[in-house]
């Protein structure tokens, strides 16, 4: 009774055990009908043969092949001729509720998979739309004056010269926008190698602050550290990249914040290996069901403003390559009419 206890007997085996079984119950039959010694053994080589062969035919053509093809259609392989004669005469051979568990997983992939690439082909619907809706704008804005210069305009000493610097405007934003699609292409690709070394991160901020120091004082918003953490704390990255993470980080807080208000950095240490960033402001925060796509390129919370103040929509893109290139991630906490907090962790480095 082992062979029906096994979950995975093979067709031999199966036909082996059924044949057996039938032949002998024709042979103890045939001995009741013909007594003589003879007789049921005749019975049972025949009964033995025929059944034996017809059910390993039908297992081995008709269920086990069919089992090998749904595995070669699900894994797509093909096996060598040594693979083959492994496969059959040395793995035990699968039982139906295997081979069943199997199918299902495969199916369960293959649905993640689909709604994988329904959710990339929506991304890439809006990302179109999104670039197309930038890219309109200065285009728009640079043909306007430039076909009012043409139209005339050229030869009135009051407006060609301002026609000209806001088409110039136009043209830079254009500039822009292309040169920080270039950036998160080279950075998604890994084309731009990490120049890494041990520096403090609040000498960074302090620079980044003074860089910026003009166009917050354009709103009168306070740029500061958080107290307690004034303390050097050295971190191992690219300066340059972390740089462009601040100043992008810096520089929406002062584009949102609210007039007379303040953006705050601290840094902390989370362990022996790794120091915490965090740029935080009283603006007007966002919504929490903007918080999972704002990382998203062109992703604008709140578009109509957004176009308003400028910017390409690829800054906090540029944050999440950057930061996913030195092997961490960037987390945001945000309140409406409260404000809102970067962060993200670095690997310390030798102070």
């Amino acid at each position: 009774m082992s062979v029906l206890r096994s979950k995975s007997p093979s067709p031999r085996l199966l036909s082996l055990f059924t044949a057996l079984i039938i032949s002998s119950s024709n042979a103890l039959l045939s001995l009741t009908l013909r007594p003589q010694w003879y007789m049921p053994l005749v019975v049972f080589a025949i009964t033995f043969i025929i059944t034996y062969s017809l059910y390993y035919y039908t297992l081995q053509r008709f269920i086990y092949r069919k089992i090998k093809l749904i595995y070669k259609f699900i894994y797509h392989t093909k096996a060598t001729k040594k693979e083959e004669f492994f496969y059959e005469n040395l793995l035990p051979r699968k039982s139906i509720e295997e081979v069943s568990d199997d199918v299902q997983k495969w199916a369960l992939q293959k649905r993640n998979e689909i709604a994988t690439l329904q959710a990339n082909e929506q991304f890439r619907k809006e990302f179109l739309m999104n670039l197309a809706h930038e890219l309109r704008t200065p285009i728009f804005t640079v043909q306007g004056y430039i076909d009012t210069l043409l139209g005339g305009a050229i030869d009135d000493p009051d407006v060609n010269k301002k026609f000209l610097n806001n088409a110039s405007k136009g043209t830079e934003r254009l500039v822009r926008l292309v040169d920080d699609l270039g950036e998160i292409s080279k950075l998604e690709s890994g084309r731009i190698p990490l120049v890494q070394e041990s520096f403090v991160i609040q000498d960074l901020i302090k620079d980044v602050y003074e860089e910026l120091t003009l166009r917050a004082k354009e709103k009168n918003i306070h740029l500061q550290f958080k107290k307690g953490t004034e303390r050097p704390l050295a971190v191992y990255a690219d300066k340059q990249k972390i740089k462009q993470v601040l100043v992008n980080l810096v520089e929406n807080s002062i584009k949102y914040g609210h007039d007379n208000g303040t953006v705050i950095a601290g840094s902390y240490i989370v362990d022996d290996k790794h120091v915490y960033t965090e740029i935080s402001d009283d603006g007007p925060g966002i919504g929490e069901e903007h918080i999972s796509r704002i990382f998203e390129r062109f992703y604008r919370a709140d578009r109509s403003r957004s176009r308003t103040i400028g910017g390409t929509g690829l800054g906090l893109a540029i944050v999440k390559h950057i930061i996913e290139a030195h092997g961490h991630q960037v987390t945001v906490r945000s309140t409406l009419n409260v404000g809102s907090s970067f962060g993200f962790t670095l690997d310390r480095g030798k102070e």
